[in-house]
């Protein structure tokens, strides 16, 4: 029998999928729905890791993505 996973396993799992990569940051560095689902995901890793300064952080964050208060910094190479 497979033993289960974590919720602390589960979310780092989550929250790799999520994950907006040096890649893939041009392509959705404005994708208010992305963005905001990965600091959710990071947000839910600290808050498992008992880390609520850093979780809380995150989820504000996410809340600033979906009620459009925050937005993309320009690209540090690119400066736009």
């Amino acid at each position: 029998m497979t033993p289960k996973p974590s919720a602390q396993e589960l979310a780092t799992a989550l929250l790799e999928v999520l994950k907006i990569t040096p890649e893939d940051w041009h392509r959705l560095k404005n994708n208010r729905r992305a963005r905001a689902l990965e600091q959710v995901a990071a947000g839910l890793v600290y808050l498992l890791k008992d880390e609520e300064t850093e979780a809380i952080a995150h989820l504000q964050q996410a809340v600033g993505w979906l009620d459009r208060s925050i937005s993309a910094p320009p690209c540090p190479t690119h400066h736009r």
